[in-house]
């Protein structure tokens, strides 16, 4: 745990000349640019495009405020493009959120003056194509194989230059570090040191050529969205939450009401699911409808020592612990990507009895002896959620409760991709890998798990369990077919 000063320190704000040859200050630090494909800046293009994918926001966006101001430079509008396109175990609840979303940034942009254009084509493609008029390309930063390669696959053979700015971390990944951490204890000094380098607000550059007529237009209607999801070929039975509400907006008034309440009981609450001080912000940070700096900053600014040092620890040193997972280690969703003592010691049990063994079907369905995992199965299909205590619960007994911790890994891993909000995300993948001994270290030996952390009835005395069951309850009765109103966040 960071000492709380070492959160509380005051901030500077990073200041930079021009790069890539354009002239002029910039607020965006240096180490989260990277040049892509090194062709030419070409001035006389009729816009500055931002490939917008992993920052799906209209604020506190380095990528897009780059882009903004490499456009006032170059005397030229800015266009943010998004292709709609396959999401490898997306799911009808997924487009839906992301796509409400859009539908806000794309309102936000235009009262900056700025064009956004949305199209059903594969990103590298759309960028590939509209840079044809571009001055140069910019794009944001993910860490997942299939962010990586469309970054690539853009970057292969495009005739314009293209800049990738990293922006949903609070520190660059290699400037973090420059290999995998095995923990969090190894991480965190690290990045204590890096924080007064990258905590400071991002304030919207002013827009100095709006976008006018004649430029791309779009081929997805994001006037209904309903309709549009309903023609995807996905899987549609995992439909959308009443829960949360998509959308930057609704992400920062639900940090404004996690700092007013929750962020001042978390120190002592954090555990406790029933107590509804967790930020519920993990589905904004996935989406990228809310920047993690700006998170940090409102949590620091708060003034609470032992609850924002707790939240801070978990969202920028956990969180980008995750992140570092996924970008030094690619194969982050196998099981042959956890710790060789951790493999040894499941498989050395691999053949102990199980208390009880339960397929797929029947934890996915919460049809189990324990109600605790069924209601943490409930609220996980019924709202795409799950509190942090009752994850790791829920991921421990699909191990001890699996035929081979190999199936338990394909089973936590489906299930959590496929119906958590903040699923297919660096920090899920190593949530799942945490259950099997990831970021962990050796423990005292138990049947299944071996030297692996297991978790027994023990943990849910830490908190109100039947209190917990009757807000799940409550929770998926507001979920069903024509329940009105949305529920308020807990």
């Amino acid at each position: 745990m960071p000492p709380h000063g070492a959160w509380r320190e005051t901030a500077r704000r990073a200041g930079s000349k021009g790069r890539l040859g354009v002239t002029g200050a910039s607020l965006i630090e240096p180490e989260r640019e990277t040049i892509l494909c090194e062709a030419p800046v070409r001035p006389e293009g009729r816009f500055v495009l931002y490939w917008m994918q992993q920052s799906q926001r209209a604020s506190f966006n380095p990528a897009l405020e780059r882009a903004v101001e490499y456009a006032a430079d170059l005397g030229l509008p800015v266009l943010v493009a998004f292709g709609l396109t396959a999401f490898p175990e997306a799911t009808a609840r997924h487009y839906d959120f992301m796509l409400r979303g859009l539908a806000e940034v794309r309102t936000a942009l235009a009262r900056r003056g700025i064009g956004f254009v949305i199209r059903r084509e594969p990103p590298h493609r759309l960028v590939h194509r509209l840079a044809e008029d571009a001055a140069l390309v910019v794009c944001d930063r993910g860490y997942l194989r299939i962010q990586r390669a469309w970054r690539a696959e853009a970057a292969k053979g495009l005739n314009r230059r293209l800049v990738q700015v990293e922006g949903d971390v609070v520190a660059p990944v290699e400037t973090a570090s420059d290999h995998h951490e095995i923990a969090a204890r190894t991480l965190r000094p690290k990045l204590l040191r890096l924080l007064d380098r990258y905590l400071h607000d991002l304030p919207p550059r002013p827009v100095a050529h709006p976008a006018g007529p004649g430029l791309p237009v779009s081929d997805v209607d994001l006037d209904d969205i309903p309709r549009l999801v309903a023609g995807l070929r996905v899987d549609q039975a995992v439909g959308p939450v009443r829960r949360f509400t998509p959308g930057e907006t609704a992400a920062r008034e639900r940090l404004a009401a996690f700092a007013q309440s929750g962020l001042a009981r978390y120190g002592e609450d954090r555990g406790r699911p029933e107590a509804g001080v967790a930020s519920q912000l993990s589905p904004y940070l996935h989406f990228g409808q809310i920047s993690p700096v700006e998170i940090a900053l409102a949590a620091r600014s708060a003034e609470l020592p032992d609850g924002a040092a707790k939240y801070l620890d978990e969202l920028v040193v956990r969180r980008e612990l995750a992140v570092n997972h996924a970008w030094y280690a690619p194969h982050y969703d196998r099981f042959d990507v956890l710790p060789a003592w951790a493999r040894r010691t499941l498989a050395a049990h691999a053949g102990d009895p199980r208390p009880h063994l339960y397929g797929r079907v029947q934890l996915e369905a919460g049809e189990t002896h324990d109600p605790d995992f069924n209601a943490a199965m409930l609220e996980m299909t019924a709202t795409g959620y799950m509190h942090n205590a009752l994850r790791m619960y829920w991921g421990k007994k699909i191990l001890q409760w699996s035929a081979s911790p190999e199936e338990a890994w394909e089973t936590a891993l489906a299930l959590n991709n496929r119906w958590f909000l903040d699923g297919r995300d660096p920090s899920s993948f190593a949530n799942v890998g945490w259950l099997f001994g990831l970021h962990d270290r050796p423990w005292g030996p138990q049947p299944v798990f071996g030297t692996v952390r297991s978790m027994g009835p023990n943990v849910l005395k830490k908190f109100d369990a039947a209190a917990y069951r009757r807000q799940v309850s409550e929770l998926a009765r507001a979920e069903a077919p024509g329940a009105e109103p949305r529920p308020q966040a807990r």
